[in-house]
């Protein structure tokens, strides 16, 4: 879409930076004084790679917008728009780095294109999961690498979300050995994609909205997607018989908020916080959100819709893992990016490892069920 024709759909009055100037007509009195003072407002458009108000994912970008829209007092107006409303799914990179929207939620490895080290920013097969990646992010140094490698595409990035540990995802044959995964159409994203191709299957990256018409045409034999919260919505079970686990190719995949980087500088600096804040927010209540409805979805799903559920055998796990650690080693040395990217990713990994060896894992041993 052009932006003349973007503008024309939005309506008029958005400026280049995303700013309306709307003080007109919305004066206040200033305190102890007749004179008048304008108020700046800011108009922002969301665009994202969910379909609108999709459970977990489509309501986090709207939880996102309105938190900004409440902590700013009204200041800023962030409005939400699913893919293809706008643009679709996979354009919202580029939609926001133009300055077609100001803001766009979505995941990083959608933009492996772009830079394959891109993808560590989102998850990595048997990497960090939810707590982990959120320590690396916001103590360990993962966001300014982040902020680092989006710089050149005028954008700002952030975490806004996180799916937990997902599902391996819905199949239309039984998996009981790697062979199994020979010749097989999945839809899998970013590092996970590339390890289902060594395997000897052959990995399609699809939006979430054309994955049941897929299944059910025959177009892909397998999908992931997220896990039973989301995957009861989308209706998997009526077009897959089989819904295995564990999700060994996201083990807890940050969501983000990508920001046109003229759009946040023409914010004051107390609105620029309170975008910030908000993707903190907007994080932590995606994390709630899944912990809260995963397991009541798989019970509907097993219990009421008769789904198969199933364990990967350790040895299609183990095959996966060896796979898993030459793709991202590969990727990682790509460029010199990667080779950053990674060693900082690397080393926050095998220290909270350590860590959540004695306490999480430990912890979980001792109550005696996992």
């Amino acid at each position: 879409m052009k932006r003349r024709d973007f503008v024309t759909k939005i309506g008029v009055g958005t400026l280049a930076g995303g700013t309306l100037l709307s003080g007109c007509g919305k004066d206040k009195e200033a305190a102890g004084s007749g004179e008048k003072k304008a108020r700046t407002e800011y108009k922002w458009n969301m665009v994202t790679t969910w379909p609108k108000d999709f459970p977990g994912l489509g309501t986090g970008a709207n939880t996102l917008a309105a938190k900004i829209n409440e902590m700013s007092g009204g200041r800023m107006q962030v409005t939400v728009y699913g893919a293809k409303e706008i643009v679709p799914a996979f354009e919202v990179f580029d939609a926001v780095s133009s300055g077609t929207a100001q803001i766009g939620h979505g995941a990083a490895y959608y933009w492996k294109g772009k830079n394959e080290a891109f993808q560590f920013f989102s998850t990595v097969p048997y990497g960090m999961n939810t707590q982990e990646m959120n320590g690396w992010m916001h103590k360990g140094g993962g966001l300014e690498l982040w902020q680092e490698a989006y710089a050149p595409f005028n954008l700002i990035p952030a975490p806004a979300g996180n799916t937990t540990v997902q599902m391996a995802g819905w199949f239309n044959k039984e998996i009981n050995s790697i062979a199994d995964l020979s010749g097989l159409k999945m839809r899998i994203p970013g590092l996970g994609g590339e390890v289902l191709s060594r395997a000897g299957g052959t990995p399609v990256n699809l939006p979430g909205g054309e994955l049941f018409t897929a299944l059910q045409t025959g177009v892909l034999d397998a999908t992931e997607w997220v896990g039973p919260y989301n995957d009861l919505a989308f209706g998997f079970h009526k077009v897959a018989k089989y819904y295995y686990y564990p999700g060994w190719h996201e083990p807890g995949t940050t969501l983000e908020a990508i920001i046109n980087k003229q759009a946040y500088e023409q914010l004051p600096s107390d609105l620029q916080a309170i975008v910030m804040a908000a993707c903190r927010i907007a994080n932590a209540e995606m994390v709630d959100e899944y912990t809260a409805n995963n397991n009541a979805a798989l019970h509907t799903l097993v219990n009421e819709h008769n789904v198969q559920l199933r364990r990967l055998p350790d040895d299609v796990l183990a095959k996966l893992m060896s796979l898993s650690d030459e793709v991202v080693n590969e990727v990682a040395n790509k460029s010199e990016l990667g080779k950053k990217v990674f060693a900082s990713y690397s080393k926050f990994r095998d220290q909270a490892q350590q860590w959540h060896g004695i306490s999480e894992g430990a912890y979980y041993g001792a109550r005696g069920k996992v």
